[in-house]
């Protein structure tokens, strides 16, 4: 009764992930309405999107949802807070991530800092599914290995950084909007309670 009257085909679905249908603007004038309306202290909320920008930066794809809500619920934070926290990693900023970690870890291995043909990361992540499906040591090895560790090594650094920026601006963001509310209903409850007190003198 409430479902679509035509079903997205993939080719909407992909284009959505690049291009939202009602424009970015929209897109996250809404994930901002709804991050507004979490439940919780400036601590959960924020420690909950931290925790999920933090693992959106590393190679863990695919998983980035599990690990950062069992992260989350550890640490006493917004579980749903951390969800919305890994759409940092998307189809845009990706590129971008891979690149970054995988030079950083070479640099912190003290590997020679190159790029070249050998940074074919949709061949790694699809070796890395094909390894695991089929058990195949050999293919991850071969494949995977050379590019997921170094940019596994880089990614950790970038976690710890990306958490404490996320943090440290929502926890202020989220203090002051939640502050404003309450003072808000504040103001809104003695309006409601002189309203009441004058109708009893009246009458």
């Amino acid at each position: 009764m409430f479902q679509r009257r035509s079903q997205k085909t993939i080719l909407m679905r992909v284009r959505e992930l690049f291009w939202p249908r009602k424009g970015w603007r929209r897109a996250s004038q809404y994930l901002w309405h709804r991050l507004h309306r979490l439940p919780g202290s400036p601590y959960s909320i924020a420690a909950g999107l931290a925790t999920g920008a933090a693992f959106s930066v590393t190679p863990f794809i695919g998983i980035h949802f599990f690990l950062a809500a069992l992260l989350a619920w550890l640490i006493r934070a917004n579980v749903v807070a951390s969800v919305f926290g890994t759409l940092l990693g998307n189809p845009w900023t990706f590129p971008v991530i891979w690149l970054s970690t995988h030079q950083f870890g070479r640099f912190m291995l003290g590997r020679n800092v190159a790029l070249g043909d050998e940074l074919n990361f949709t061949a790694m992540y699809t070796g890395l599914v094909h390894s695991i499906i089929e058990t195949d040591a050999t293919m991850f090895v071969e494949q995977v290995w050379p590019l997921w560790m170094p940019m596994f090594v880089g990614s950790i650094p970038s976690a710890i950084f990306t958490w404490l920026v996320v943090y440290f601006v929502c926890f202020r963001l989220t203090k002051s909007y939640q502050e404003r509310r309450n003072a808000r209903r504040v103001v809104k409850i003695n309006a409601l309670r002189d309203s009441s007190l004058k109708q009893d003198i009246a009458g």
